[in-house]
């Protein structure tokens, strides 16, 4: 499944035009809550597929059979650019145990890049539900190692992919790869560069929320 949120004129539309805005873009504490805002609003759609449950919740004037969530989800994000949507994931489901993994385009001369990964804290993932947040699916290569890798650690019962952009081909990659992951995209552009950088899209995410790196 694969779900556009801006599809529709509503908040998300409003917040990822923010996002791509090159005469808004130096401003980090503004780019970085948009990306917090756009995964609140995720994780309220996200909570909708959710399995849920009944608990007797005692008012001060009596009683009333509640529909709450059945568990919590596991919170899983890719260092570093993934921080700010992680953070407005966490603000909606905030008893949830949390994932990090450091997953990066590790560059050649020739232009070409692999996937690294270097570091990863997840709790146990067997039969859980995960949410992966990362602001950009270009290519769909670092999500796909992060999905295999976060399978072989414990079958999750489901997993979900929530992005501010993502690029048709990734889309593709990702569900070939692992079509029973569900794709949640503020908004969804059709090309992408030799590089794999997706266009218009709206620059590098981890370099605006945080500032410049030194290239790998």
């Amino acid at each position: 499944m694969v779900t556009n949120l801006s599809n529709q004129h509503s908040l998300i539309s409003n917040w990822v035009s923010t996002l791509r805005d090159v005469n808004l873009q130096t401003d980090r504490a503004r780019f970085r809550r948009n990306l917090e805002r756009i995964a609140e609003v995720m994780a309220y759609e996200i909570s909708k597929t959710m399995p849920s449950t009944v608990r007797q919740i005692e008012t001060p004037l009596g009683t009333h059979d509640s529909k709450v969530m059945a568990e919590q989800p596991v919170l899983a994000t890719i260092l570093r650019a993934g921080l700010g949507m992680h953070q407005g994931m966490l603000n909606y489901f905030d008893g949830a145990d949390n994932a990090f993994i450091s997953a990066y385009r590790k560059h050649d001369r020739d232009g070409g890049f692999d996937i690294s990964m270097e570091y990863v804290s997840c709790p146990e993932l067997e039969g859980r539900i995960v949410i992966v947040t990362d602001p950009m699916l270009a290519t769909g290569a670092s999500l796909v190692k992060t999905i295999q890798y976060l399978k072989n650690v414990g079958l999750p019962a489901k997993i979900h992919v929530a992005c501010a952009i993502a690029c048709t081909a990734g889309i593709e990659h990702l569900r070939r790869q692992a079509p029973e992951v569900s794709i949640w995209c503020g908004d969804i552009d059709d090309e992408i560069t030799a590089k794999g950088y997706i266009v218009p899209g709206l620059g590098d995410a981890g370099d605006l929320a945080f500032g410049p790196k030194q290239q790998n």
